[in-house]
């Protein structure tokens, strides 16, 4: 069983290396008392000054055809709320994007470094990858038929791209291992499953059953990754999976030693660099 190791060695982060110094610190005028005058009131009010004036961030792009336009004045008529799902439309279809570069990092990882989770092979991965370039296609096919413009950032969209930066700097540090790579596409698998069920609802709100349908789909091909991903993280750091939870690198009619992909579309395959609809700018 692949297991994260982690070596031992002269770590000197903690106060224990050093109690000369340490004691030193602590006996310095200088040093911070417990109940001395003093507390983070001025900074608590400064905060609060800061966000009564502030701006929100960004605003939902006004549809830039006259039909989408026209559509969208007549759902907002009709009592609809299109400025909302074109808002979390934007969220996810930064975050797939982001999610399929985060598992090209996992894949030049697992080129790399030997000895992965036994289930965890790169045809897995990749299908996994097909899966997230696929639901950004489906992304930005909807917001075009809705009449917005995919290339616009909302919001949400904006949001979720700072709350990714981590992510994203986990994965493509060299230092980092396979354990620690998959616990971060581990958070990335779990705040995706919860944006997909925001757009069924969403969706299913504004009556659009074949949005409901599409994006159901997504749904269940999220949850599929997050069961495999977290059977492959816990058998990285020496743990069996827990109950209930897909077999490392298994998954629903593969067994974990399967030499095939699992997917529910085979043929779906990687847009060519620049075919996703963003100019100069490939998946």
């Amino acid at each position: 069983m692949a297991q994260q190791t982690e070596h031992i060695s002269m770590n000197r982060t903690g106060v224990q290396m050093s109690p000369l110094g340490t004691g030193a610190m602590l006996d310095s005028d200088d040093a911070p008392i417990r109940g001395a005058p003093g507390d983070a009131r001025a900074l608590l009010h400064a905060r609060k000054a800061y966000i009564a004036e502030a701006d929100g961030i960004g605003s939902i792009p006004v549809p830039g055809t006259p039909v989408g336009a026209v559509g969208m004045g007549q759902r907002m008529l009709q009592g609809d709320r299109p400025r909302i799902l074109l808002d979390k439309l934007g969220e996810r279809l930064s975050f797939e994007r982001t999610s399929t570069r985060l598992y090209d990092a996992l894949l030049a990882k697992c080129d790399v470094i030997p000895d992965g989770p036994s289930g965890m092979t790169r045809m897995h991965i990749e299908d996994i990858r097909r899966d997230e370039a696929r639901h950004f296609l489906l992304l930005k096919e909807t917001i075009e038929t809705l009449g917005g413009d995919p290339t616009s950032q909302t919001p949400s969209a904006d949001v979720i791209g700072v709350e990714s930066l981590g992510l994203v700097q986990v994965m493509h540090d060299p230092r980092t291992s396979l354990a620690q790579s998959l616990h971060a596409l581990l958070t990335a698998e779990l705040a995706d499953g919860v944006g997909w069920e925001t757009l069924v609802a969403l969706a299913n709100d504004a009556g659009q059953e074949d949005l409901v349908t599409s994006f159901a789909q997504a749904l269940d091909d999220e949850r599929r990754h997050l069961s495999l991903i977290h059977g492959w993280y816990h058998e990285a750091i020496g743990l069996m999976p827990v109950p209930g939870m897909l077999p490392p690198g298994g998954s629903a009619g593969l067994p974990p030693d399967a030499t095939t992909a699992p997917t529910s579309t085979p043929d779906v395959t990687t847009p060519p660099a620049g075919a996703d609809g963003m100019p100069g700018a490939d998946i």
